[in-house]
């Protein structure tokens, strides 16, 4: 019999420097009589799954139906805390965040679960601010993700690029954005520009993790998204995007990280 676990662990990360602490969901077998929960199948395809900005590694599982999808299409799913640092590492306080997504915690899991090491069955996403974080990263450790599911992705590269000291976007300020982006005057065409890593990735012949992407048409963000679309279409990037009714809220995010993650589980050829 098929039961999924759910789990909250805890270790000590190198990239941050401290403990941290993420939620998982399991597909495992119960034995008969008496015996701990194995695994005997396949090794399991995996999604790290990122919250939004204010949010927390609870959100997903408070807020969704991750629970039931992670059972009903046999997929491990590991939800970490980005703490509103938009999952990019701090070269000055030395906290990375971007590499302890991208590295750190797939390897961590990979030695402690039986998962796919395979680039096709690895999978990452998240919504908002994690829609960007598994954008930027996913195409940052593109050998690492063979997928990306990006929902009301956060994309603020966009709007925040060049801007003046005195910016407030209501969500943020000038001094927030500088903290956790750098230089904005060399935001674009950096490792925190999307639209440059596809670039790169092109450049080098490297092959582009398949991307997912949607947005409400009452969502705030959707102009940003609109522009990522738009400009890999204009690369030949393929990718799939979604524009419906819907607001930046759980309602729109619990509908597509299904459609998400049905399309994940296609033949790794399609897209």
């Amino acid at each position: 019999m098929v039961i999924l676990a759910t789990l909250q662990l805890s270790f000590q990360s190198k990239c941050l420097k401290r403990e941290v602490t993420f939620n998982a969901l399991m597909p495992v077998d119960v034995p008969e009589g008496i015996g701990l929960p194995v695994w005997s199948g396949e090794p399991l395809k995996a999604l790290y799954l990122l919250h939004g900005f204010s949010g927390s590694h609870n959100d997903w599982m408070n807020f969704s139906r991750i629970r039931e999808l992670s059972d009903r299409y046999q997929v491990a799913v590991f939800m970490p805390a980005g703490d509103n640092h938009f999952y990019l590492d701090d070269e000055n306080r030395g906290e990375y965040y971007g590499e302890y997504i991208g590295r750190e915690l797939v390897d961590f899991t990979r030695k402690l679960f039986p998962l796919s090491a395979a680039r096709e069955d690895t999978w990452i996403g998240g919504l908002s601010m994690g829609g960007y974080g598994a954008i930027r990263n996913g195409l940052k450790y593109a050998d690492q993700f063979g997928r990306i599911i990006a929902l009301s992705s956060a994309l603020v590269p966009y709007k925040v690029a060049n801007v003046s000291p005195d910016y407030n976007d209501g969500i943020a300020t000038y001094s927030y954005y500088t903290s956790t982006f750098g230089d904005l005057s060399q935001l674009l065409g950096s490792d925190k520009d999307p639209d440059w890593l596809v670039l790169d990735l092109k450049s080098k012949g490297l092959e582009l993790p398949k991307l997912y992407m949607a947005c409400g048409t009452e969502d705030f963000l959707l102009d940003v998204n609109r522009r990522f679309h738009d400009f890999l279409e204009g690369e030949q990037a393929g990718h799939v995007y979604h524009e419906s009714e819907g607001d930046h809220n759980w309602i729109f995010w619990d509908k597509y990280i299904e459609s998400a993650l049905q399309w994940a589980g296609e033949d790794s050829n399609s897209i």
